[in-house]
């Protein structure tokens, strides 16, 4: 009959040190595998050392889209070519801010005149070749849009340094008979005849110290070669109608626009013009001076 031999805990130790004793091994710890329940769960629901999920499963906090490979995002559009908004020969108010705006840098020296000439094309370059864009001439969108960064929005007499401002509504008193109708606020003369417009031009009046006196006066001597005895000073196709003020042709005028000012006279800049008019006024004539 075989006895059956009852493995202890203790006997085991022993027997294990026994034999280490006498190989020389290094003992290692042995580590009872944790308790585990059913599918490989410890009892807190997680998976136990060493255990790997089934094919498929996800970690419990984890959505089953994260397992997917990410798809890569679409390639950004290319940036639109620049559009070209004005070159030469356009013209317009929106020319005439581009010259103003361009004045303001010191790349046009030359008043507004609202025709995309040859100098603005060599300002336009310039400005792009400093800024490392292509020196076309051309104002196109970049080029513009850095233009705008660069400046302010221009003042109504920066727009019209050189002139070419619309008049302003003749004053009631203009509107009959043969009348120089003068308006301080446009800075422009009408010649009229019965209300009717024959030609329009810029003007400029005299500063706050020797201010163009308002009011309605008569032409009552003119004089193709003035010179001021004042001043001494030319005032060529000079027509007079309060005391010394007169309008004639100012040099200085179309030369510097309205950065200067008259000593009271009202300054025509456009000789080509004050001479035909000088010609078709006569004594006598209206001058008529409003705000």
């Amino acid at each position: 009959m075989r006895i059956p031999v009852m493995w202890r805990t203790g006997a085991v130790a022993t027997t294990v040190a026994a034999l280490v004793a006498v190989s020389g091994c290094t003992v290692q710890t042995v580590v009872p595998p944790a308790e585990e329940t059913p599918g490989g769960q410890t009892p807190a629901g997680k998976p136990s050392a060493g255990t790997s999920s089934a094919p498929g499963d996800t970690p419990d906090d984890a959505s089953p889209d994260d397992a997917k490979p990410s798809k890569p995002k679409p390639a950004a559009p290319p940036a639109p070519a620049p559009r070209t908004l004005w070159s030469k020969g356009d013209r317009g108010r929106d020319v005439r801010e581009l010259q103003a705006r361009l004045r303001q840098v010191a790349w046009l020296f030359e008043g507004p005149t609202g025709t995309y000439d040859g100098s603005t094309v060599t300002a336009v370059k310039g400005f792009q070749g400093k800024r490392g864009l292509p020196r076309t001439g051309k104002t196109d969108t970049v080029t513009w849009q850095r233009l705008l960064n660069m400046t302010r929005e221009p003042g109504k007499w920066e727009l019209y340094a050189s002139g070419g401002q619309p008049a302003a509504t003749p004053d009631p008193r203009c509107l009959t008979g043969r009348v120089l109708c003068i308006s301080k606020t446009s800075r422009t003369l009408r010649w009229m005849i019965d209300g009717r417009t024959v030609s329009t031009m810029d003007v400029r009046f005299g500063s706050q110290y020797t201010p163009t006196r308002e009011g309605v006066f008569n032409v009552y001597f003119k004089s193709r070669h003035h010179v001021s005895t004042i001043y001494d000073s030319p005032m060529p196709y000079a027509m007079f109608f309060s005391g010394g003020q007169a309008v004639h042709y100012s040099s200085d005028f179309a030369a510097t626009g309205y950065s200067g000012a008259s000593h009271g006279c009202v300054n025509v800049r456009d000789e080509g013009k004050i001479a035909a008019l000088f010609s078709q006024v006569r004594n006598g004539d209206k001058v008529v001076v409003y705000w």
